[in-house]
């Protein structure tokens, strides 16, 4: 039986169809923003990689719920992710190694794949104080991120914090928390959200091992595929919003009705990302579908600039 085959094995075991992969194969395709002839070709990334690239995960401050949206993964699910699709070098919460011999991992990965390894960031980089607001193994992140990132083939922010900063960030910020692209001064890629919706990392990947490349990507490093557009463009309510069709008390009529949750606080207007398209919980929701507005979490600084939250703008 070759790769492809036992890959197809594994999924029935767990009770999801050719015709399902296919489907999600087809999804990430679109949300890729790639024509659908690429789907034969996702598919493949996913049940015979051609290549396994070399990550190191590197966990600064945060909340490692980024990692947990990524544990959440399915087609491909996380054990695939990271033992078939990806070389997983190093991962504080999944790692099997810990203290003296865990570092020693970071180090020989950092021996052995210098300049060809993907460093996926999560949490933000205090800079204060010499970075004394975080440390691990003795050494403070901003010591690590300047030893590691810099010998990375491409750096991959992944939640707000370590993207722009995130809550860590919010003012009066007495650590000076920044994003890791801002810390070490250099560009990254940004995957905001808190969390963010594993798709867009997953895509990010599949982008990177189909073409060769990392995506394309706007101002502020995130992918275009997935940051390209405002909530607010692709939300399903977005017809009550141009109605002047409104909910203003949760528990209302309106609210049950699913009216446009504008004067609620909803920061859609104001956000980029794909949300409405994406959802969350393999496509199961997303907060506005749940009743609740948008509250802007993939923007930059958006504790200090979208609060207080569910009031109008």
């Amino acid at each position: 039986m070759d790769k492809k085959e036992q890959f197809y094995q594994r999924l029935e075991q767990r009770g999801v169809s050719r015709r399902d992969f296919m489907r999600y194969c087809t999804f990430l395709t679109a949300t890729m923003g790639l024509s659908a002839s690429f789907v034969p070709k996702v598919a493949e990334v996913f049940a015979a990689p051609k290549q396994r690239p070399p990550v190191i995960w590197l966990n600064f401050g945060e909340c490692t719920g980024c990692t947990e949206a990524m544990l959440r993964t399915v087609y491909p699910y996380a054990d695939e992710l990271v033992l078939e699709i990806l070389s997983v070098e190093y991962h504080e919460t999944i790692m099997a190694a810990a203290g003296h011999q865990a570092e020693e991992q970071l180090q020989a990965a950092l021996k052995k794949h210098s300049g060809k390894f993907i460093c996926v960031a999560e949490g933000a980089i205090p800079t204060k104080y010499n970075g004394g607001y975080g440390r691990i193994g003795g050494r403070t992140f901003l010591e690590i991120a300047q030893e590691v990132i810099p010998q990375a083939a491409a750096t991959i922010c992944i939640g707000t914090c370590a993207s722009f900063g995130g809550i860590q960030a919010a003012k009066p910020n007495p650590g000076g928390y920044m994003g890791v692209g801002q810390a070490l001064k250099m560009k990254t890629i940004n995957i905001p959200g808190c969390p963010p919706n594993p798709v867009n990392l997953v895509g990010t990947i599949v982008n990177y091992l189909l073409l060769g490349k990392l995506p394309a990507v706007d101002d502020m490093g995130r992918p275009l595929f997935a940051y390209g557009k405002t909530i607010h463009d692709q939300c399903p309510r977005r017809s009550h919003f141009e109605n002047e069709e409104f909910v203003e008390e949760f528990g209302s009529k309106e609210a049950a009705l699913g009216y446009c949750l504008y004067k609620m606080g909803c920061r859609g207007p104001e956000t980029y990302n794909n949300c409405p398209v994406a959802k969350f919980n393999d496509g199961t929701s997303w907060p506005v579908e749940a009743g609740h507005p948008c509250i802007g979490c993939s923007e930059p600084d958006f504790w200090d600039k979208m609060t207080p939250f569910y009031k109008e703008f």
